[in-house]
């Protein structure tokens, strides 16, 4: 296999650990938990799993004796850089209980689980991966499991392989399913463990205990470096408005820290729209606003940040969405006679069933965006947003406002655009330090809850803007994250997105800039991820994590 230079000098980096994972290490029960909210309803679903303690990690003088542990990992959702350290820190941990463990990695995600579609994961093949993207090593996927009969053909596998836990590396809903999933081979005494891992590039699965999704750090750093070639290139030209929509579909997390690190002249933040309640209308006036004020200073260029899931967060399209969503779930008689319709009538027939407002709204989009709205649903029956082109929609609109401003004698500048989607560039990047030894950590912290005999926890790593020595591993009861929400029509128990804080340091420390920002040229060029040199520029971590712990 042929692997570049970088890689060759990547394979050598050690990743840093806290000190209490260094040596022997003793387990530390704090308080009981509950849930975020909905506590009776979320006890009474995970009886065995419910009110456990936190725990944290601390330095032992000495070890008891342990058993090999055998586990297996499963990859599961969209890939995050560092997935593959999270697999070396699980292996590196298990075989320091004892040489005799063993790693094994089912592929394809759940899906390999299910369908006994597994490898032993050897020193020789995780070598290969230290410190590499991708979650290549075994392969990830979107299956959900959510059935006791996928559960008990797990468990068989469990059995033939001698499995004392499986390690299930996700987002919310992956970790919400390995809760569930905990509890059910708890109460049937199994004898196999579950343990969680916080991923997603997104931002959106964190807390008090989860500081950071692993993934976070690198996605940003990545999209960073290429937001600020194109300021570079939007400040040489002088010519063109940059729309960049970002990944991320429920939080505007991503948006918030690469406009944190670039300084650009628009960043959309969904939840600011949701909380102000603005009306698609009132953002294009927003943007058309700033565009005609740098126009009136001679700049007609500049970069706008949108957010993927930005037009889930305008009420009027949220309603319309959730409209669309009823009226197109999957199995239902209106989705069937949907499907039967030619292409040509299909928009048409949509807004002759839905509600007169959503109706008006649908029929206001430019016809690509309303088709885009009623594409095929994602596996949790919503609409697929990275699928909409928000930033053309919005390119488009601010286009048309402006000319309506020329004719009446409110803008004079010129307006052209350029369209970019930054999403899969950043999610199998070679780890930044940060994350190379944080998911380093968070994998040898699951070994640690395995061989402590530790079901329905996510490993959780704290303190991460300290230097990696004091940081603060342990463990976290999945259902201390949970509440009840509707899903497909039903109520079930998740585990709570975290969207951005109003209220938080890196928001509220954004709204002090952006009106400069705004106005003038302040462009800032992170310009590449950067694993070798001085301390300050290579284990840097975000400017979110940096502000929240000022």
């Amino acid at each position: 296999m042929s692997i570049s230079a970088l890689q060759k000098e990547r394979a050598k980096y050690q990743p840093k650990l806290p000190k209490s994972l260094k040596g022997n290490v003793k387990l530390v029960e704090g308080a009981k938990t509950e849930s975020v909210a909905d506590q009776k309803e979320i006890a009474e679903l995970f009886p065995n799993t419910y009110g456990m303690p936190l725990i944290t990690f601390e330095a032992a003088d000495a070890a008891a004796e342990k058993q090999p542990v055998n586990v297996g990992v499963i990859l599961s959702g969209g890939q995050a850089p560092g997935g593959h350290n999270v697999i070396s820190g699980i292996f590196d941990g298990i075989k320091n209980i004892h040489p005799d463990s063993k790693l094994y990695g089912f592929l394809g995600g759940p899906g390999g689980l299910v369908d006994h579609k597994y490898m032993e994961l050897t020193a020789d093949i995780i070598d290969e991966y230290r410190n590499t993207g991708g979650f290549d090593i075994i392969g990830s996927g979107r299956t959900k499991l959510e059935e006791e009969a996928q559960f008990d053909k797990g468990l068989e596998i469990a059995k033939d392989l001698s499995l004392n836990a499986l390690v299930i590396i996700g987002g919310d809903d992956s970790n919400t399913n390995a809760c569930v999933l905990a509890e059910y081979y708890a109460k049937i005494d199994s004898g196999v463990q579950v343990i969680g891992c916080p991923k997603t590039i997104d931002g959106d699965l964190k807390n008090e205990m989860i500081e950071t999704s692993f993934g976070f750090d690198t996605a940003t750093k990545v999209y960073s470096e290429l937001i600020g070639n194109i300021q570079r290139d939007a400040n040489s030209a002088k010519k063109y408005w940059h729309f960049i929509k970002l990944m991320g579909r429920s939080a505007s997390h991503i948006g918030l820290e690469c406009a944190l690190k670039t300084q650009p002249n628009i960043t959309l933040i969904s939840e600011e729209v949701a909380e102000k309640k603005q009306t698609l209308g009132e953002v294009v006036d927003y943007m058309a606003g700033i565009v005609a004020n740098r126009a009136a200073d001679g700049n007609n260029f500049g970069v706008a940040l949108i957010p993927e899931g930005l037009i889930e967060f305008i009420p009027e399209m949220k309603v319309l969405i959730s409209e669309l969503n009823d009226l197109l779930a999957e199995g239902t008689e209106s989705e069937k006679e949907f499907k039967m319709l030619k292409k040509s009538h299909r928009n048409e027939w949509v807004a002759g069933h839905l509600s007169e407002t959503s109706s008006s709204v649908f029929s206001s989009l430019p016809s690509g965006i309303a088709t885009q709205l009623t594409l095929d649903r994602d596996p949790h029956g919503n609409v697929q947003v990275s699928l909409i082109e928000t930033e053309k929609l919005l390119g488009e609109m601010v286009k048309t406002r402006l000319d309506e401003m020329k004719e009446a004698g409110e803008s004079a500048g010129k307006f052209g655009t350029q369209y970019h989607f930054f999403g899969y560039e950043g999610r199998c990047a070679a780890p930044s330090n940060f994350d190379a030894d944080y998911c380093y950590s968070l994998g040898y912290t699951a070994s640690v809850l395995i061989s402590e005999g530790r079901t329905g926890y996510m490993a959780s790593v704290r303190n991460t803007t300290a230097p990696a020595d004091e940081w603060i591993a342990g463990g976290v009861p999945v259902t201390m994250m949970m509440n009840m929400e509707k899903r497909h029509g039903h109520m079930k128990p998740v585990i709570q997105k975290a969207l951005v804080e109003l209220e938080g340091a890196p928001y509220k420390y954004f709204v002090s800039k952006r009106g400069e920002w705004a106005t003038g040229t302040e462009f800032v060029y992170p310009g590449p991820i950067q694993y070798f040199g001085p301390t300050e520029v290579c284990d840097q971590t975000t400017e979110t994590l940096k502000l929240e712990q000022a």
